[in-house]
């Protein structure tokens, strides 16, 4: 068994909506099934169970064998994954037609975890065939620790289920908890439990105790007094001026490092003082609060949850030690190192051993059957305490001052630090105070506490982000398709513009936000659609989506609101990929139709069968476009009182069911040449259905239509017309059989004397492809020039040349071919041959170098 290649698939794909890793798996004769490997395969199957046997509950019921070694490794690679309490269902293997090579697909959850699932799965593979060892704790562990380190934490984690649950999108933006949630103008950020509108200085504000301490008073809100101390000396004597007992704590500490409560004597207090400095040099010393430790979760203007919290203890059995006990505590499962579960486990240190001795106990005392030994004087959760909710139980009057210290400090998600004797009363009635106000706090306290019920905070959370009904998303239009693309990205971005909408666009060109290219190079895929969508002066995406990003990497979003498919035709860079034929390039072509949201719509050239096809797998509705309205698929979408396009009279006509909603004269759509260049008619057609679709006014997409020029500034290598001394040039990137028909047939409504062509051809294409392409031009053009392409993809020099040389081998029209190296050089030979009255088509291939040399020599002449 060999793995050639392994990529993930980070957005929906060929395969599912799920994020997945996809690997080339190649298998020999032996370990594939047929009747002569069937006893070996079996023997290997019993070994695979041997060494893993919850793999049985992610392979099929009953299989008794599998159809090859791939296979296993598929429902290995699963299996290991849930095993480590990963949440993942779905694994595919497909055969391609190479024997014995296999696309094994299998879902992940976080991907390092995912790879790293994968290559031990191929390491379980090769043990079961060579019947060696496998140390599957050891992996299943390997997998947890992982698992751990990467996935966002419960504070960050729960954020994210609300946006989840509301259908807003997010993206991590790095390992850590730096979450975006929305797109483009609509996108927010959050760290941890912090959420973008937090102010520096607000958070700087909450670190510093003692200054926080001074706005809650002017607040009105009860603190307790304090100051800040030099030195241990100085400890002592603000604890004698404020009145034992005394807290002593870093002026800017968190998550209670470094804190000392219930302080009674110089002792302690000296001692606390060395702990807390060895967090901050700025110690403070207050006076101390008695009555038991609160949490209060304030967001916005809301306090949401609050919670009890008791210090670390254990609970004396008259037959353990102290540390036996602990050990005991810190087995619970629900116990980690970090934060990444409910629970942190029992810090067994000097602190502990400390406050062990305040008790007259050590680590070695066995305490008496039901005694109650704490190991801190602090609750705080990250040094293993526990807390029960009380939410419910919070009186009006504590959660209003709680409220207002958090707006005082200027916190929108804000952990209020209470000490009193209960939340049932007011502060002031007990004596109580405030003693800390955190920004960034933990949530999983109020998630999932130690004891009652835990609280929707990240629910909170979003609905502070976004309120009801906005789910963060800006409108996003898929383009997909063999030929066309490029032109409806464009044209249904200037419709937005129209709209005044700032629009983001992607295609083969580059990267365009607001009409600025800030990328160049080819960016149709997931990559730079997810850096659109990243864009905060985006109010609208228009995304032209090829058919390499989807295999290599899936989509660059979830869902989007329109897909259109211009059309698959004979298909374009087939043989590629494990991509074979027509039918192989419309299921990659069709993702984006498969993500289309629920209320949002995919707009389909009904002439091309492949692409009516779609329309079965679209979660949405359908517009249906073609120039004859007659045509089957379009009466039946009439019929069934559904939307479409066609042409009739001289206008594209806009109809839902036997209704014509608007009308659309050809005339005024300079891009269709008054409506003689058919494929940009259609391109017309797709761009409209998506502006529909999206509800942009029937006035705006006219003007819009009206306003659209296709020319090297805003179309370059589309259909781009030059005059050059009386005759008609005709700059084009048509790079297959279909772009070229479509080309010969618009190119037939102009009239010239004399037509020429200058072409190339790319050497990924299949020989077949690249002949047809001579092939119909042969039948159009009196004269062609064929140049050598810049990148010839892995043909020998003149290869390619030679195969457009046999495409056009008995030419109906051509009666002059020449051969020149170099793209500028054969477009220079074209233009000195050329009278008034002809025309010439150039076909480039280095699109903007080349509309810049033409465009040149127009000046010149």
């Amino acid at each position: 068994m060999e793995v050639s290649r392994i990529r993930a698939l980070r957005g929906p794909n060929l395969w599912s909506r799920h994020t997945s890793i996809e690997a080339i798996v190649t298998c020999s004769e032996a370990e594939r099934f047929s009747p002569a490997s069937s006893a070996l395969l079996e023997s290997f199957l019993d070994r695979l169970l041997e060494r893993f046997p919850e793999i049985g509950l992610v392979m099929p019921a009953g299989a008794a064998a599998l159809p090859s070694v791939a296979h296993a490794l598929q429902f290995a690679a699963l299996g290991l994954q849930a095993s480590a309490g990963c949440p993942v269902t779905f694994s595919r293997t497909s055969e391609t037609l190479d024997p014995g090579v296999y696309q094994v697909v299998v879902e992940y959850t976080e991907e390092p975890v995912g790879r790293l699932a994968f290559d031990l799965a191929v390491s379980l593979c090769q043990a079961a065939l060579e019947n060696t060892p496998f140390d599957l704790d050891n992996v299943l562990a390997r997998l947890r620790e992982l698992d751990e380190d990467v996935r966002l934490g419960p504070s960050t984690g729960s954020i994210v289920d609300a946006a989840i649950a509301r259908n807003i999108p997010f993206r991590r933006l790095t390992e850590g908890s730096l979450v975006q949630f929305g797109w483009g103008s609509k996108q927010r950020r959050i760290q941890a439990a912090e959420m973008d509108c937090t102010s520096a200085i607000a958070e700087s504000i909450a670190q510093d105790k003692e200054l926080t301490k001074e706005l809650l008073r002017a607040a009105g809100v009860p603190v307790p007094w304090g100051r800040t101390v030099a030195d241990a000396d100085d400890a002592w004597a603000a604890a004698q001026e404020i009145g034992l007992p005394v807290v002593v704590k870093p002026r800017d500490g968190n998550q209670g490092k470094g804190v000392a409560v219930n302080l009674k004597s110089e002792a302690e207090v000296r001692q606390a003082f060395d702990v807390a400095s060895e967090f901050r040099d700025d110690v403070m010393v207050e006076r101390y609060l008695p009555g038991q430790d609160f949490r209060v979760l304030v967001v916005g203007k809301q306090l949401v949850a609050a919670a009890r919290r008791d210090p670390p203890q254990v609970i004396g059995d008259g037959v353990h030690t102290i540390r036996q006990l602990v050990d005991q505590v810190n087995a619970d499962p629900r116990r980690g190192e970090g934060h990444a579960t409910s629970l942190t486990k029992i810090r067994f240190d000097e602190i502990a051993l400390a406050t062990l001795a305040r008790q007259n106990y050590n680590a070695d005392s066995v305490p008496p059957r039901g005694a109650r030994v704490p190991l801190r004087n602090n609750a705080n959760l990250s040094t293993g305490g526990s807390a029960t909710d009380v939410t419910d139980d919070v009186h009006p009057e504590l959660a209003a001052k709680a409220v207002a210290a958090a707006q005082m400090v200027g916190l929108d998600i804000c952990g209020v630090d209470v000490v009193c004797e209960t939340v049932q009363r007011p502060l002031e009635e007990q004596g109580g105070g405030i003693v800390e106000v955190n920004a960034a706090p933990g949530l999983r306290m109020h998630l999932q506490p130690s004891f009652g019920k835990g609280r929707a905070v990240g629910e909170a959370v979003i609905s502070t982000m976004y309120p009801d009904g906005d789910d963060g998303r800006i409108p996003v239009v898929a383009v997909a398709g063999t030929n066309g693309k490029t032109t409806t990205v464009r044209l249904i971005s200037h419709l937005f513009t129209c709209n005044g909408q700032r629009t983001g666009m992607t295609g083969t060109d580059g990267v365009y936000i607001q009409g600025k290219r800030i990328d160049t190079g080819d960016c149709s895929g997931p990559k730079s659609a997810r850096n659109v969508l990243l864009h905060p002066d985006v109010d609208a995406a228009v995304l032209e989506t090829a058919r390499g990003g989807v295999l290599r990497e899936g989509l660059g979003f979830d869902r989007c609101n329109v897909a259109v498919v211009t059309n698959i035709g004979m298909g374009d860079h087939l043989g590629l990929a494990y991509i074979n034929t027509v039918e192989d390039l419309a299921v990659v072509k069709r993702v984006i139709v498969e993500n289309v949201a629920n209320n949002g719509t995919a707009v389909l050239n009904a002439t091309d069968p492949i692409v009516a096809r779609m329309a079965e797998s679209c979660p949405g509705s359908v517009t249906f476009f073609a120039a004859d309205p007659h045509h089957p698929v379009m009466a039946t979408q009439f019929a069934q009182g559904r939307r479409g396009l066609y042409v009739e009279g001289g206008d594209i006509v806009a109809a839902e069911g036997s209704t014509v909603v608007h009308r659309i004269p050809l005339s005024g759509v300079p891009l269709t040449r008054n409506g003689s260049i058919g494929f940009q008619v259609e391109n017309v057609m797709a761009a409209t259905g998506a502006a529909w679709a999206i509800g942009i006014s029937w006035e705006v997409i006219r003007q819009g239509l009206a306003t659209f020029v296709s020319d090297a500034s805003t179309a370059p290598g589309r259909f781009n017309l030059f005059d050059y001394k009386g005759a008609t040039l005709i700059a084009d990137y048509g790079h297959n059989p279909d772009a070229i028909q479509a080309l010969t047939n618009a190119i037939a409504t102009m009239t010239a004397k004399r037509r020429s062509v200058v072409i190339s051809g790319a050497g990924d294409r299949r020989d077949e492809d690249i002949r047809q392409q001579t092939r119909i031009l042969g039948g159009a053009f009196d004269e062609v020039i064929l140049y050598q392409d810049a990148c010839q993809r892995g043909r020998a020099d003149g290869e390619v040349l030679g195969l457009l040389r046999e495409g056009l081998q008995g030419a109906s029209r051509t009666r002059n071919v020449e051969e020149v190296r170099g793209e500028f050089l054969a477009i220079d030979t074209a233009l000195a041959r050329l009278s008034p009255g002809d025309l010439c088509l150039i076909l480039v291939d280095q699109v903007d170098e080349a509309l810049e040399h033409i465009a040149k020599r127009v000046k010149e002449a």
